[in-house]
C-alpha cells in the first residue's frame, strides 16, 4: 500500500529533513500517489502513498491527529477496520477520514501497545505519541509487510526497505556472518531480526517495539501460532468446512476492503485458481485475472498457460496473459535485483517483477496464492521429512538445506567461517512450545518464519516496485490458525494440500486439481547456460567480488565449470545463489555507499 520511513534522535537534536526526503525518494515506487513528511522535535516521518482506501486527501500521510497529539505512518491494510471504527466511535472517538489509517491512531490511544492484538490484516506502522514522547513501531503477525531499522547511540531510523535506510544516512554495511550462513544454506531466508548487513535489522513478525528519546527499547511479542489439537474428535469433513469458511471470508475481505478494483494473479496452480473459484462462489462477476509465462527449456516448461487457460474458460474471467522471452528476462534482471530489499534467490522474483509491471497498468490491488503450500503442506519435501527418523533438526535439514555446513565452509572465506548457525536457529524454532507433532513444528516454522523471508517478501517487493498491492488470503489470521490446529496427516493426504483439493473438487477443472505440483518457472535461472552463464561469470569474477572476498575462488570456479551439476535439494542453482548475492550487494549496497 505504501512506503514509510522515519527517525528518532536520542541526542536532543532534530533529524535532518533532507535525509527523510532521500529515503522517501527511494520509496517512491511503493507509493506513487502522494508524498508527505512530518517533524516534531526529535522525530521525523516520511510517507509515500498508494491510495486504495479513502482516496481523498483526508487519508494522506503522515496522518496527524491534532486532538490526540499522535502522528502515524502506515503501510498495509486493516481488513476489520470498519468494525473497529464502530467500536471506537462507541467510545466517543470522532473521525475526520474514512479509511483504516485513522483507526490505528484511535486504537493506539484507546488500547496502547495492545492495539495490535485487535488489528486483522497486514501492516507495518510507526506512531509518535507527542505527549508521551514515545515511538511505537509494529509489524503484522505473518510479516507480510516489511519494516527495517538501524539503531546507534545517536538514534533509531526505520524504513520499508534496506535501500531507503542506506539513503538516509550512514549504516554499517559489513556482512553479518550468521546471516551469511542463513543466506547460503536456508534458501536465502535470513530470519528476523537479522539481515545480511550488520547495521540493519528488521522487526520480527508479530512484534512491537517501543523506543523512548533516551534510547531505551522495549520489544514485545503479541501473537504466537499454536499448532495443537483443540478438538481431538473433530471429523475431517468438519475441519475442511472450517477451512472453507475461513477462506471464503478471507477472500471476501480482501475484495471488499478497497475503493479500487481488485484482480487475481493466476499462475495456473491450485492455489491461485482456487482464489478465482472462491470469488466466483461469492458471486463476484467480471473477475480480473493476470498470468505470465517464459520460454521453455528442454528440462522444464516456462509457462503454465495450459492450466490457467482452463480456469479462465471455466469462470469467464477478464484475462490478461503475458509471454516473456529469455532475452527480456536477462535484460530486466538488474531492475528486479535492485527492487529486492534483501537478496532473494527464488527464480520467480523476476517473473513477479515483470508480471507486476503489466498488472499495475490495469489495477492497484491483486490477490495472490502465496502461503497455501506452507500452511497446507503442499511441498514434496514435507512427505519426505515425515517418513524420516531422527531428531526434528535432522529430519528437516536433510530435505531443505541448500548445502551442508561442510560445503558452506568450502564456499566462504575464512573470516566468515564459524558454527553451523542455521542448524542452531532451525533447532531453536522447531523446539518452541505449542506444537503437538513433528510436522506441526515444521509447518509452524515455515508459516511464521521461512515463508516471511522467501515468497512473501518476494511478492511484496516485486509488486510494490510498481505501486501494486498484493493481498494473500491463505495467510489470513483465521485461515492460518484453523489450519495449524488441523491434524497434519489431513493436510498431507492426496500428496499434500488435501483440504484445498477437496474444497476445489467440482469448483475447479479436475486437471488443475490433479496436476503435479508446479512452481512459477523461470527455467533460465535454474538450468544456467549461454548468456545467463556469462552474466553470472562476469559477476563472480569481477573486481568488486574479488575485493569483497566472500567466496572461495576454487568453489566458484567449480560451479562455473559445471553449473547444471550443482543444484540444491530444492532444485535451485548453487551458482545463481552466489551470483545473486554478489550482484545484490553491488547493485544496492556498493552503489549507495560509494
Amino acid at each position: 500500500m505504501c512506503g514509510i520511513c522515519g527517525e528518532l534522535r536520542f541526542n536532543n537534536t532534530a533529524p535532518e529533513l533532507a535525509s527523510i526526503e532521500k529515503m522517501m525518494d527511494v520509496l517512491a515506487p511503493r507509493g506513487p500517489d502522494h508524498a508527505g513528511s512530518f517533524s516534531d522535535g526529535p522525530v521525523a516521518f516520511g510517507h509515500r502513498r498508494l491510495a486504495i482506501i479513502d482516496l481523498s486527501e483526508h487519508a494522506n500521510q503522515p496522518m496527524i491527529d491534532q486532538e490526540l497529539d499522535i502522528a502515524l505512518v502506515f503501510n498495509g491494510t486493516i481488513y476489520n477496520y470498519p468494525e473497529l471504527r464502530k467500536e471506537l466511535q462507541g467510545k466517543g472517538y470522532h473521525f475526520f477520514s474514512h479509511g483504516d489509517s485513522e483507526v490505528i491512531i484511535k486504537a493506539w490511544h484507546a488500547w496502547g501497545e495492545q492495539c495490535v492484538e485487535r488489528l486483522h490484516g497486514m501492516f507495518a506502522f510507526a506512531i509518535w505519541d507527542m505527549e508521551k514522547k514515545q515511538l511505537f513501531v509494529a509489524r503484522d503477525r505473518m510479516g507480510i509487510k516489511p519494516l527495517y531499522y538501524t539503531k546507534t547511540g545517536q538514534g533509531f531510523r526505520f524504513a520499508s526497505s534496506i535501500q531507503a535506510l542506506l539513503a538516509g544516512g550512514p549504516v554499517d554495511t559489513s556482512i553479518d556472518p550468521v546471516a551469511l550462513h542463513n543466506q547460503l544454506t536456508l534458501h536465502a531466508v535470513i530470519p528476523a531480526p537479522r539481515t545480511i548487513l550488520n547495521g540493519v535489522r528488521k522487526v520480527i513478525p508479530a512484534n512491537t517495539m517501543t523506543i523512548t528519546t533516551d534510547g531505551k527499547v522495549k520489544e514485545q511479542t503479541y501473537w504466537t501460532l499454536k499448532a495443537q489439537r483443540d478438538d481431538q474428535f473433530r471429523l475431517e469433513a468438519e475441519w475442511i468446512e472450517a477451512v472453507h469458511e475461513a477462506l471464503k471470508s478471507a477472500v471476501r475481505r480482501r475484495l471488499q476492503i478497497a475503493d479500487v478494483p481488485v484482480g487475481v494473479l493466476l499462475s495456473g496452480g491450485l492455489d491461485s485458481s482456487l482464489l478465482v473459484g472462491l470469488l466466483d462462489e461469492a458471486g463476484v462477476e467480471d473477475i480480473l485475472t493476470f498470468s505470465v509465462g517464459f520460454e521453455d527449456q528442454p528440462e522444464e516448461k516456462g509457462s503454465e498457460f495450459e492450466y490457467s487457460d482452463q480456469v479462465v474458460e471455466r469462470f469467464k474471467t477478464r484475462h490478461h496473459k503475458y509471454s516473456i522471452p529469455n532475452s527480456e528476462v536477462l535484460k530486466r534482471l538488474p531492475e528486479a535485483v535492485k527492487s529486492m530489499t534483501e537478496p532473494m534467490v527464488g527464480q520467480d522474483a523476476v517473473a513477479f517483477y515483470l508480471l507486476a509491471e503489466q498488472v499495475s497498468k490495469q489495477v492497484k490491488v491483486v490477490q495472490s496464492g502465496q502461503g497455501a503450500d506452507e500452511v497446507f503442506a503442499g511441498y514434496f519435501w514435507y512427505q519426505l521429512m515425515q517418513q524420516e527418523s531422527g531428531s526434528p533438526l535432522e529430519r528437516f535439514r536433510q530435505h531443505y538445506f541448500d548445502r551442508p555446513h561442510d560445503e558452506f565452509l568450502q564456499t566462504v572465506t575464512k573470516q566468515y567461517q564459524g558454527d553451523d548457525h542455521t542448524s542452531l536457529k532451525v533447532e531453536q524454532l522447531l523446539s518452541q512450545p505449542f506444537a503437538d507433532e513433528f510436522m506441526d513444528q515444521v509447518l509452524r516454522m515455515d508459516t511464521t518464519t521461512l515463508i516471511v523471508d522467501d515468497p512473501v517478501k518476494r511478492v511484496d517487493n516485486m509488486t510494490m516496485a510498481w505501486g501494486l498491492e498484493a493481498r494473500v488470503p491463505f495467510l489470513d489470521q483465521d485461515v492460518v490458525e484453523t489450519a495449524a490446529r488441523m491434524p497434519p496427516e489431513m493436510k498431507l493426504k492426496s500428496g499434500g494440500k488435501h483440504p484445498l483439493k477437496i474444497i476445489s473438487r467440482g469448483l475447479l477443472p479436475d486437471a488443475v486439481i490433479d496436476r503435479p505440483k508446479g512452481y512459477f518457472p523461470v527455467p533460465a535461472l535454474k538450468y544456467v547456460r549461454g548468456e545467463f552463464l556469462d552474466f553470472m561469470r562476469d559477476i563472480l569474477t569481477s573486481d568488486a567480488c574479488r575485493q569483497r572476498n566472500l567466496f572461495q575462488q576454487a568453489y566458484v570456479e567449480k560451479l562455473l565449470a559445471k553449473p547444471e551439476s550443482y543444484l540444491t535439494g530444492l532444485k535451485g542453482s548453487k551458482l545463481w545463489h552466489l551470483a545473486l548475492l554478489e550482484f545484490w550487494l553491488q547493485s544496492n549496497v556498493d552503489q549507495i555507499s560509494s
